[in-house]
């Protein structure tokens, strides 16, 4: 699976996916680094088929009225350390991948994955 971690989220989430067997990169590794506009993710998501990583309900929006990104993994963990974030994540790697072999929206809660579309 191909991701592309948002701006909103640390730049060692990219590596969390990288370990799970992903192909993965953050906006700080994109030339306008966390500058990039939705817009340019978006479209680099569509190009290299990523699903888009991102606490930005923005996407949620573009997801639903457009269908970019055509995938999307939503992270509505409220206020949560980064510590916090990857104990919560890394365990739910395999689910996610497994999710996206059927599912295009995700959303990342407290309590685990719920599949949204």
């Amino acid at each position: 699976m191909n991701v592309l971690v948002d701006a909103h989220l640390p730049r060692k989430a990219a590596a969390w996916f990288r370990n799970a067997g992903c192909d993965a990169i953050h906006t700080l590794e994109m030339p306008n680094a966390n500058r990039t506009t939705d817009a340019e993710i978006r479209q680099r998501a569509e190009l290299e088929q990523r699903v888009v990583v991102s606490k930005d309900a923005d996407f949620v929006n573009s997801h639903i009225l457009i269908g970019e990104p055509s995938r999307l993994l939503l992270v509505s963990t409220g206020n949560i350390t980064n510590r916090e974030l990857e104990q919560l994540l890394v365990p739910l790697m395999p689910t996610i991948i497994a999710e996206f072999q059927t599912h295009s929206f995700l959303e990342l809660i407290r309590s685990g994955i719920v599949v949204r579309g």
